[in-house]
C-alpha cells in the first residue's frame, strides 16, 4: 500500500488511476467514447459521488490541453446557446445528487449512457439528416447535459448526440466539445467543493501526480484523430461508448 495525500492505495489501484487519466487525455483531444471507460474505473475504486469529485479537476486538466489545440475550431453559435440551460442543469444534477446513494448514483450513470447511445444509434440507422436547429432543442440537450455532467461526469454522450445531430465536421465537433466542457467543469467546482464536499486539497493534490499522464493521453488523441476520416469518426464515438456502456453495468 501507498500512502498518497491521505489516500492508502494499493500498486494497481494506482495504475488503474493512471489509466483513467490516460483516457481522460485522450478522450478530451477527440477520442470521446475513452472517458466513459474511465467513469466506472473510478466509481468502482472510489464510490460514485466520491469518485466524480475526484474525476472533475482532471476533466479540467484535460479540457485546457484541448482548448489549447482545438480552440480556433470552437463554433460559438452553438455554445452561447447551451451555456444557460446547462448550468440549470448543473444546479438540478447537484440537488439529486445530494439525495441519492452510491448505488443509486451508479444506476443513474448506466441508464444515462444507454439512453444517450440508443438515441444515437438511431439517429445513425434511419440515416437522420441535421436535426434542425431549434433553440428548444439545444435548451433540452444543454439541460440534460448539465444534469449528466453533475451526475457522474457523463455529459459526453449528451453533447455527442446533440454535436453529431448538427452534422460539425470533426475538428470544429471537438473544438467546440472541448470550450462546453471547460466552462461547465469549472463552473461545477464550487457544487462540489461546497455542496457535495468531493473535492479537497488532498484530492487536488492526488489529480496533480496524474497531469503528466493526462498530458501523454492528450497528445495520443491529437494523433488518433488526425488520422481517422470524417464518417469513421463518427462510428467510432458510437461504437466506443457503446463498448463502455456495457462496462459500466457488467
Amino acid at each position: 500500500m501507498i500512502e498518497l495525500f491521505g489516500y492508502s492505495l494499493s500498486y494497481a489501484t494506482l495504475s488503474l488511476l493512471f489509466v483513467v487519466a490516460f483516457f481522460i487525455g485522450l478522450a478530451k483531444t477527440g477520442v470521446h467514447g475513452a472517458s466513459m471507460f474511465a467513469v466506472p474505473i473510478l466509481a468502482l475504486i472510489f464510490g460514485g459521488k466520491t469518485s466524480s469529485g475526484l474525476m472533475l479537476p482532471m476533466l479540467i486538466l484535460a479540457d485546457l490541453f484541448a482548448v489549447k489545440y482545438y480552440h480556433r475550431h470552437a463554433n460559438w453559435q452553438y455554445l452561447m446557446k447551451l451555456f444557460p440551460s446547462a448550468a440549470v442543469g448543473v444546479v438540478i444534477g447537484t440537488l439529486l445528487g445530494s439525495s441519492i446513494d452510491d448505488e443509486a448514483f451508479r444506476l443513474m450513470m448506466g441508464i444515462i449512457i444507454f439512453a444517450s447511445l440508443a438515441i444515437m444509434l438511431w439517429m445513425e440507422k434511419a440515416n437522420k439528416d441535421k436535426i434542425p436547429d431549434y433553440t428548444w432543442f439545444a435548451i433540452l440537450m444543454g439541460t440534460l447535459g448539465g444534469i449528466t455532467t453533475m451526475i457522474g461526469n457523463l455529459a459526453g454522450s449528451v453533447m455527442a448526440l446533440y454535436l453529431l445531430s448538427m452534422r460539425l465536421p470533426k475538428n470544429v465537433y471537438i473544438g467546440t466539445a472541448a470550450w462546453f466542457f471547460l466552462v461547465i467543469n469549472l463552473f461545477k467546482v464550487p457544487f462540489h467543493v461546497f455542496s457535495w464536499h468531493t473535492i479537497s486539497i488532498n484530492s487536488f493534490l492526488l489529480n496533480l501526480i496524474c497531469l503528466p499522464v493526462i498530458a501523454l493521453g492528450a497528445w495520443a488523441g491529437i494523433e488518433v484523430v488526425k488520422r481517422i476520416p470524417e464518417k469513421q469518426y463518427r462510428w467510432m464515438i458510437l461504437a466506443m461508448t457503446a463498448i463502455a456502456a456495457v462496462f459500466m453495468v457488467i
